[in-house]
């Protein structure tokens, strides 16, 4: 096997021992109708309506699309617009939460086949929980499925800080091997590889011990070196295959679950409820008591926060997700959503972008680009607007790990350039 690249990062996993508390519910909740990566929901309850944990407030007849449920029981007061990352206008529902709270009926869910798994997961309201938000069900529904022998399980977790996954292997360990065995005998599956950085020992000999005599799932110790928890990365170093320019893993034989989201998915088939809470770490530069919490969907980030004592000062950037890839967040009132993994809150040292200088043609950004791409020389396509050179560089392999603009002394923001390169492709 080709060895691919990447960087080697401090991981500063804070709260890998703090076991998850539930977060006390917050007097009111305001749920997106879009969570996930595709076409967002229509409201299907109104302003007075009287709602239970659990219950649908969100649907939508676009295959590529993820319904949403009310993650407490309480009252409508208000369905509003709100603009979502994409860009686009989208729908929320608020809900003020009542003391007595009662969740919809539930029981266990008889899926045999692939299209019962996929109106499963579709019905359990599952997006790629690690981050990226893909519409499980549709990822589970390829209609060459006879094409698919292998299950990759992503829990890698390589960002910093970030430790929901790690909990969520230590927490609950049969859930997960639950949900493979359940995707691999509905689809035919024989071998599952269930991915871990070797920085996470205790979590690999949990889920080995609990495999033991188990044929058909195999834990893989990986190397700790990001972006090892990336698609394409992880595909390869479990299984060996390449995946191409335009196509999906599927297309090689493959499917990928992030590690909670398949957990999730063998709760549903157990309990008949869908997805209304997410665990999300807690954490950052400053942060004295780094936790995770089990927040409910549509909670604001103000909220849990105070719950998890942070002050707001010295802080001078709160990320959604990872520092590699996660989102700055502009308002603290946003609500947690279900591909939400972190909150990490910054001080100035590690906040404000260090100064940009010219490039030196050190090399290094190629060095560490696990897609094999000229991140430079990508940049400097972008600046003239050269569109035939951008295809020719394979700008739209780029997976935004952010390892070149990291690796970068003269701290030229590549990354972020090759994202506005793919936009500028998508236009001509």
């Amino acid at each position: 096997m080709l060895k691919l690249n990447g960087v080697r990062l401090f991981h500063y996993k804070n709260s890998k021992d703090a076991a998850t508390v539930d977060l006390p519910l917050p007097p009111t909740v305001t749920i997106p109708l879009l969570q996930h990566m595709g076409v967002g929901c229509s409201p299907v309850v109104a302003v007075g309506d009287v709602v239970k944990a659990g219950q649908l407030i969100g649907d939508s007849d676009a295959a590529f699309s993820v319904p949403v449920h009310s993650s407490v029981a309480g009252t409508v007061t208000a369905i509003t617009d709100y603009v979502a990352s994409t860009g686009k206008v989208e729908k929320q529902v608020t809900i003020e939460v009542s003391p007595e709270q009662e969740t919809v009926e539930g029981g266990p869910v008889t899926v045999t086949d692939q299209a019962s798994l996929v109106a499963a997961a579709r019905a359990a309201g599952l997006a790629g929980l690690g981050g990226a938000g893909f519409p499980t069900h549709v990822k589970l529904a390829y209609k060459d499925i006879g094409r698919v022998d292998a299950l990759v399980v992503n829990g890698a977790e390589c960002e910093p800080y970030i430790t929901s996954d790690y909990r969520e292997m230590m927490e609950c360990p049969d859930d997960i091997i639950g949900g493979v065995e359940l995707v691999q005998r509905c689809l035919g599956i024989k071998q599952a590889y269930i991915g871990i950085e070797d920085n996470k020992p205790d979590a690999i000999a949990l889920l080995n011990s609990r495999l033991a005599g188990k044929e058909g799932i195999r834990v893989e110790a990986l190397p700790s070196l990001y972006p090892q928890g990336a698609e394409k990365v992880l595909i390869y170093n479990t299984t060996g295959r390449i995946i191409e320019e335009g196509e999906i893993p599927a297309d090689k034989g493959v499917i990928v679950m992030n590690i909670t989201t398949i957990a999730n998915l063998c709760r549903y088939i157990r309990t008949g409820i869908p997805l209304t809470h997410k665990r999300v770490t807690i954490d950052g530069n400053y942060v004295k008591k780094p936790m995770n919490v089990r927040v409910p969907l549509g909670t604001s980030i103000a909220y849990v926060l105070e719950f998890a004592g942070v002050p707001m000062e010295p802080a001078r950037k709160v990320l959604m997700g990872g520092p590699m890839m996660g989102m700055a967040v502009y308002q603290l009132d946003a609500p947690i959503i279900k591909n939400n993994n972190a909150i990490l809150l910054l001080d100035e040292r590690e906040a404000v972008f260090p100064k940009t200088t010219a490039c030196i043609r050190c090399g290094r950004c190629i060095d560490v680009c696990p897609m094999n791409l000229m991140p430079a020389a990508l940049e400097k396509a972008y600046d003239r607007g050269d569109g035939e050179r951008l295809k020719k560089l394979k700008v739209n392999l780029c997976i935004n790990c952010g390892c070149c603009t990291f690796a970068c002394p003269a701290k030229r923001h590549l990354a972020q350039k090759n994202q506005l390169a793919k936009a500028l492709l998508r236009k001509k």
